[in-house]
């Protein structure tokens, strides 16, 4: 597994990652993950991200810029009771959703000031004809800047949380680890409560929108959230006591035997429990 840079060390990015199983894929994409995970040349999720964050430099001060970073196809792999699942980076994809998602907020005469009218205009259909060409290669990445999200939280338990706070920074993870079914079980509860108890739909809708998005995936996959180069963001105390995915449970139980002064309180106290969370 390739490691960071030396004295690299990751974005402010939190990711929510699904890995599948080999059996997940068919052909030659499957034969290709087979051999790639047996290659061991998986980056680990630090190394990713600098990768990534160089060949999107690249890309910006390129004559003429590129729309998206150029960079080979690569996957994270990992193994649970002797599995292997990958997790393809899909980085043209991802990037090419990225740039049309954020540029169809962006009032049409500042477009230019964020990429060329060239490549703005020829967006929607690169989008379109990489899905087309490939519809089984589905982005198993989700990424948040600056903050995770608090609807992730609900996929995962407390117990699932694993932390390491790393002598020297360069170990340093706070990450929750999931089965699919579990994630899927979580939403479908989570779901139940906010429909039943809440009127405001933006909190509903999201989670609805991650849970559409776990069932594109193999049943048998694993979720991760890791909180990525926002560690580096919290002291060892802040990062030991992040309780968030407790706070987000406490949260909904309350709703769901109506205590809704309990429940803000709880909801409250996962969004400031930590400088990298926020409201969803």
């Amino acid at each position: 597994m390739t490691s960071a840079p030396p004295g690299y060390r990751a974005g402010h990015v939190a990711s929510l990652r699904v890995y599948e199983p080999l059996a997940a894929f068919a052909g030659a994409e499957r034969e290709r993950w087979e051999a790639y995970a047996a290659s061991g040349a998986s980056p680990s999720p630090a190394a990713a991200q600098a990768m990534e964050h160089v060949a999107a430099l690249r890309a910006l001060v390129g004559s003429p810029p590129l729309t998206v970073p150029e960079l080979d196809e690569h996957a994270y792999v990992t193994e649970v009771d002797g599995m292997t699942l990958v997790c393809p980076w899909r980085t043209r994809l991802r990037s090419l959703e990225a740039l049309e998602e954020f540029l169809a907020g962006v009032p049409d005469e500042l477009v230019e000031a964020w990429v060329p009218r060239s490549l703005a205009d020829g967006l929607g259909e690169q989008v379109d004809k990489l899905r087309l060409s490939a519809p089984e290669q589905r982005p198993g990445i989700l990424t948040s800047t600056w903050h995770v999200p608090l609807r992730w939280f609900v996929l995962v338990d407390t117990k699932e949380r694993e932390v390491s706070l790393g002598g020297d920074g360069a170990g340093r993870s706070l990450v929750y680890r999931t089965p699919m079914s579990r994630a899927r079980r979580r939403v479908a509860r989570a779901l139940a409560v906010l429909r039943r108890t809440l009127e405001d739909g933006v909190v509903t809708v999201g989670i609805e929108e991650l849970g559409r998005w776990l069932e594109e995936f193999h049943p048998r996959s694993l979720v991760e959230l890791d909180y990525g180069g926002l560690v580096h963001l919290l002291d060892d105390a802040e990062l030991s006591q992040d309780e968030s995915a407790r706070d987000v449970a406490l949260a909904l139980a309350a709703l769901a035997e109506g205590d809704g002064d309990r429940a803000g309180s709880s909801w409250l106290s996962s969004a400031s429990s930590s400088r990298c969370t926020s409201p969803p």
